[in-house]
């Protein structure tokens, strides 16, 4: 009490209405940053466990992949451009920083103003550490470009566009090529795919359908719808059983005319390529107006795995024949596949028994295993992302992701 016989400052009911009206302060705040601080969280973590127990495992801290080729010690661009495409699917913006960084210093001689990627580096004969073969893979230069024009749209990264746009020059001075009688294509190499008798050597696994329509919406006036087009063309010229070839041949046969044909080097093999021209078309948006068509080519591996549980290893495309049951990835690609078929029974007995080998090889340390993870691995990555929703195509080859809805409110807030 002080000396008026009121209330003093330390009096109980002035400290109980004090608390109260902090603690009303405090919740009010809590309510106002809470939305923000979760989407933050959101934004920034991680929650991918297949990918980050792979990276951890697999990417080193300076950005190479390892264990992407049979041959030890050494790399691939495909490894490179797949493990950038998952760091941005996953948001793991460091790692995709480290992955292109390196695959730019050392695969592409920190000149891709000039040069693509090399496709494979290593420990040569010698004991130099360096690129082994300069030839690039048209699958991985599409890919990296790919990834960094996406990267650039979701991290507001000017300059991996600006890298993704030189790199797509290259593409189409070096890589983009006009067949007779068919138009725009793009060869799987600079080098070694032209033969001298009117033959050119094609991938259909090395154009998916998504991939082209981004860089169509980055490049409108450039080759890629035409090129969009004619690879399915291909696949549907060249797969009467409903199954594609790993290598396709293009023979001209006239100055403006050709045909498809049998590869001269591969024949009609279809196998350890061609299981992803199954899952790019499962992964098609079926509003794109080439989806139903590529789809409606490729029944025999639809057909093969309904009857027996397990799909073929190797196929002959032009008879039929088939031999092998394939690995655990094989099982993993189509899971996208028979979702667009309208298979879901399908879908989920490929995809237990992709999960379940994925899970028994992860568990085995690195030492143990007969063969390199990699290949089944990163078709699991794939095909299980998608059927996880972590990550769609849009109609005009953007992704959809599960975290950019979160990152952008936390920009924007």
């Amino acid at each position: 009490m002080n000396s008026h016989g009121t209330p003093g400052c330390n009096s109980a009911p002035e400290r109980r209405w004090r608390r109260a009206v902090l603690w009303l302060a405090a919740t009010l705040t809590s309510l106002s940053l809470t939305p923000a601080l979760a989407d933050q969280a959101a934004c920034k973590s991680v929650d991918w466990p297949l990918w980050q127990t792979y990276a951890t495992r697999f990417v080193q801290n300076d950005g190479r992949m390892l264990e992407s080729s049979v041959e030890a010690n050494h790399s691939t661009s495909e490894g490179q451009s797949y493990g950038m495409l998952f760091a941005l699917i996953g948001n793991d913006r460091e790692r995709f920083d480290a992955l292109w960084k390196w695959t730019a210093a050392n695969m592409a001689g920190a000149d891709v103003s000039n040069r693509l990627p090399g496709w494979l580096w290593g420990q040569g004969k010698d004991g130099k550490w360096q690129l082994q073969d300069a030839n690039s893979a048209s699958d991985s230069d599409l890919w990296i470009t790919y990834s960094l024009l996406e990267a650039a749209r979701l991290w507001q990264r000017p300059d991996y566009r600006e890298d993704a746009l030189r790199l797509l020059k290259n593409i189409e001075t070096q890589l983009v090529v006009s067949l007779p009688g068919l138009g725009k294509m793009v060869l799987p190499g600079p080098e070694g795919f032209t033969q001298p008798d009117h033959l050119w050597r094609l991938n259909p696994s090395y154009l998916p359908l998504p991939l082209l329509r981004r860089l169509a919406k980055e490049a409108p006036t450039g080759p890629w719808k035409e090129i969009a087009e004619n690879t399915v063309k291909m696949v549907s010229a060249s797969s009467p059983k409903g199954y594609v070839a790993d290598w396709i041949g293009y023979r001209a046969t006239a100055p403006k005319a050709g045909l498809f044909v049998v590869d001269p080097v591969r024949g009609e093999l279809g196998s350890y390529d061609a299981i992803r021209v199954y899952l790019w078309a499962g992964m098609t948006p079926k509003s794109d107006p080439l989806a139903a068509p590529l789809l409606a080519h490729l029944d025999g591996m639809s057909n093969s795995t309904e009857s027996t549980g397990i799909p073929p290893e190797k196929v002959q495309v032009i008879c039929g024949a088939l031999e092998g049951q394939g690995p655990f990835g094989y099982s993993a690609a189509l899971i996208p596949y028979f979702q667009a078929k309208g298979q879901p029974w399908l879908a989920e007995q490929q995809q237990r028994r992709a999960e379940t080998a994925l899970n028994a090889e992860l568990a085995k340390a690195d030492g143990e295993r007969a063969e390199p993870l990699y290949y089944n691995a990163m078709l699991s990555l794939f095909a299980l992302g998608w059927a996880e929703k972590r990550y769609q195509f849009r109609d005009d080859g953007t992704l959809k992701l599960t975290w950019e809805t979160s990152c952008a409110r936390a920009v924007t807030r």
